[in-house]
């Protein structure tokens, strides 16, 4: 005789719980594509603070062991204060809520290729830690987390000139299991490719295997990458 089956067996997945249990769902795999999935989510949302005519620049760096890495564009910052319905700082509800940013509208970009809040969120569930510091309105902001629960509050680091975010993660080898190194020739490649695609980008690439650190950039976009084929 089969089990029952009614409301006492159906699982509710709360949070970012989701992104654990089922990360294939959200970046296709844990294999070597699936961990880099985890790069192009941040460096997306950086993109999009270029082309959209508040950064210039974006700078990504490989730790010597190729477990970590970390993405800084010098645009607006994520947001800190508080969410008026929420009562949480905006970068907390956007590093742990899945659908939650500032690109479901038109207010905040024009041009999206990221959404941070689904890929940045995706990405901090994956990580056995994630740390975001975000220069904004003076100040120097921070917040650490483990499997993407907050290792505390957003906290203020100082003042600070300019703004910007930054985001360092280590992919969780509970999840990706030996497949928690990071390729420099595949970052290397995809950064190349999103040069020629956004004229005028600015990719810095700093390899820590080698101490190498390598610009990514093409004045003339994809006309540059087509009289480079011929």
């Amino acid at each position: 005789m089969g089990k029952t089956y009614d409301a006492s067996d159906i699982v509710v997945l709360e949070g970012i719980e989701p992104v654990r249990r089922r990360p294939a769902m959200y970046i296709g795999g844990t294999d070597k594509t699936g961990l880099h999935h985890l790069v192009w989510e941040i460096l997306d949302n950086a993109i999009d603070e270029v082309i959209n005519g508040y950064a210039t620049h974006i700078i990504v760096e490989l730790d010597k062991s190729r477990e970590g890495l970390r993405i800084t564009d010098n645009g607006r910052g994520i947001p800190v204060d508080k969410h008026p319905k929420h009562k949480k700082s905006a970068l907390e509800i956007i590093m742990t809520t899945l659908h939650a940013g500032g690109k479901f509208d038109t207010g905040s970009y024009i041009h999206s290729g990221g959404l941070h809040g689904v890929g940045a969120s995706v990405v901090n569930a994956l990580s056995r830690h994630l740390e975001v510091q975000v220069k904004r309105d003076g100040k120097e902001w921070e917040q650490t987390y483990q499997a993407g629960v907050p290792q505390g509050p957003v906290k203020a680091l100082g003042n600070a000139r300019g703004t910007g975010t930054s985001v360092y993660f280590r992919p969780d080898p509970k999840i990706f299991g030996k497949t928690i190194q990071f390729d420099p020739a595949v970052l290397q490649d995809t950064l190349d490719a999103k040069a020629y695609l956004h004229k005028g980008l600015k990719l810095t690439f700093k390899d820590g295997t080698t101490g190498e650190t390598h610009l990514f950039h093409h004045e003339q976009g994809i006309q540059e990458y087509l009289r480079k084929l011929v």
